[in-house]
């Protein structure tokens, strides 16, 4: 990239990680200040050495330790964290692009997050915890020049860390006569099935209890 193409807030890949750029100094020769999403670690580079990088639904990668995934069509709650993707600040706001911050209240509007910051439903992406099974992983720019050791570690997910999603058919084993219903809807971490039971992520992950099928939807 040129200097002058680098803003504060995008996502960008500098040494094949994903980064936030917090800063550009421009009086600097390293003039591009970085942060690694997924340790939260800092790094000082120049614009030549970076590539923008736009997040969309569905793209998953690792904040400080843990992973998550991109929702549009979902609303916060509160204690989820969002990804300031289409800012709108008013005069008096100071969030910017790209900003990841925890929910500390909602309305109908918006939500207020940590930071006091009042941000509209249609300015952020729902962090959703985990990745879902139709998900895209950004956490590298080039996968085959991931080292084998973090390769292992960050993209061999457990069947319990694939999420559920609407469309997913889910055979019930613990009771008397088993069943299967269909997820129709999902709110933050609570999943509603076609049967009228509502119940958490966790609870439909639970592979004692629940058998993921297939999905209604897929082709």
């Amino acid at each position: 990239m040129k200097l002058y193409q680098v803003r504060k807030g995008q996502f960008v890949y500098f040494n094949n990680e994903l980064h936030r750029v917090y800063g550009v100094k421009h009086m600097y020769k390293q003039s591009v200040h970085l942060i690694r999403l997924r340790d939260l670690t800092q790094h000082l580079t120049n614009a030549v050495s970076v590539e923008k990088y736009k997040p969309k639904e569905l793209d998953s990668f690792i904040f400080n330790h843990k992973e998550y995934t991109l929702r549009s069509d979902q609303k916060a709650q509160v204690g989820d964290f969002v990804l300031i993707h289409n800012p709108m600040p008013d005069s008096l706001d100071t969030y910017s692009l790209n900003e990841i911050d925890e929910v500390e209240t909602v309305d109908t509007k918006g939500v207020m997050t940590s930071r006091s910051h009042g941000i509209k439903h249609n300015e952020y992406m729902l962090m959703v915890p985990g990745r879902s099974n139709n998900s895209h992983a950004i956490d590298y720019q080039d996968i085959n020049r991931v080292p084998d050791h973090l390769q292992d570690t960050q993209f061999s997910q457990p069947k319990e860390e694939i999420l559920p999603t609407l469309g997913d058919i889910y055979r019930k084993h613990d009771s008397n006569e088993p069943y299967e219903a269909m997820v129709i809807a999902i709110t933050g971490s609570t999943v509603f099935l076609g049967n009228g039971l509502q119940l958490s992520q966790k609870e439909l992950m639970n592979t004692d209890q629940w058998e993921l099928l297939y999905n209604l939807l897929d082709n």
